[in-house]
This record gives C-alpha cells, sequence and structure tokens, in this order.
C-alpha cells in the first residue's frame, strides 16, 4: 500500500464506522488496536500497516480492500464549469458540485424568493457572490451584501431572498445523506 492510499483511507473508515453508528471505543476494541490510533487514522495523521488495516476492516465488517476502494472512490477532482446545468433544477439554480460527496452546493442566480423555511439538520454556509440578500433565522434579519457569508449550524430554522436584480447566491451544505457530529 502506498502512502497516498494509506494516508486516504481515514475517511472510507471514519465514514464506515459512522455508517455502522459505531464509536471509536468500540471499534478499538474489536480490533485491538488504541482509540488514539485509530483517532489519528481517521483524521489521517497516522498509516495503518497493511496488518492494521485489516483489523480495522474486520472490526468494521468489511474488508480492507473495500476500504481502500473506498478511499480510491473518495479522490476526486471533477470542474463545473459556468455554463454547465448539473442535474435537473428549476431556472436560476445550479448545483456546484455533482454527484454525491460529503457536501451539498448550490448557487442561485437573480431574484430568488423561495417563499418557504429551510430547517436542514446538517451545518450551512451562504455566500454572496453578487448582489445582496436577506436571511430570517432564528428570528432575526440579516442582510447579507456582496462577499459576505453566513453560518447556520444544523437544526437552525432559515428562510432567504434575493433582495437585488443579479443577486448570485451560493449556498454550500453539509450532505443531508451524511450525519455531521462533534466525534
Amino acid at each position: 500500500m502506498d502512502d497516498k492510499e494509506s494516508l486516504r483511507v481515514g475517511a472510507a473508515v471514519k465514514r464506515r464506522r459512522r455508517a455502522l453508528q459505531l464509536t471509536l471505543a468500540v471499534v478499538a476494541s474489536r480490533s485491538g488496536l488504541s482509540v488514539p490510533f485509530l483517532s489519528q487514522v481517521e483524521n489521517e495523521r497516522a498509516r495503518p500497516s497493511t496488518r492494521s488495516l485489516q483489523l480495522v476492516a474486520e472490526a468494521l465488517d468489511t474488508t480492507a480492500g473495500e476500504l481502500l476502494a473506498a478511499a480510491e472512490a473518495a479522490r476526486t477532482v471533477d470542474i463545473v464549469r459556468s455554463h454547465e446545468a448539473p442535474g435537473d433544477l428549476p431556472p436560476g439554480v445550479r448545483t456546484v458540485v455533482r454527484g454525491r460527496h460529503q457536501l451539498h452546493a448550490l448557487e442561485f442566480t437573480g431574484e430568488q424568493d423561495a417563499g418557504r423555511e429551510f430547517l436542514h439538520r446538517n451545518d450551512e454556509l451562504l455566500y454572496v457572490a453578487d448582489g445582496a440578500a436577506e436571511v430570517e433565522a432564528e428570528g432575526r434579519a440579516y442582510r447579507l451584501e456582496r462577499g459576505d457569508t453566513l453560518y447556520l449550524s444544523g437544526g437552525v430554522r432559515h428562510r432567504w431572498r434575493a433582495t437585488e436584480p443579479g443577486t448570485r447566491l451560493l449556498v454550500v451544505a453539509v450532505a443531508e445523506h451524511i450525519e455531521a457530529t462533534d466525534a
């Protein structure tokens, strides 16, 4: 296993562990490896040996090969050109990240007013590339102008609308299929 593969496998290990709803302590107990070492592997600060990776894989009810394949699949370089419109979205809305990843990003152009309140379980970031927008969150109104960013933690009810013609708002969020936690 080369250095790049072994370093990149950490994210695959973490995804698998979280999908199984296991703590690091449980995986450590099942594998015979220490919690600090497993944490370092998941955060890509340590490289597991082939044997350690096999032990982790067994603890996660998978194989080392499957973890490596998941790590390989996680290495993605993809450009979405400004004139492309991947996905089936309404006019003035385009995805800026193609596929199913850990983050979800959309660009809204023009006088968008969704007219509805949003509530996401994961974190979200709103960035005004051009124009201005108004965001209502937790009972307060915030005016955002070009270059401003608003962060919303998961569970914050909010709505937004563009307040100037030609507004471009970028919304980046932790994807809904990901369970974002502090652990």
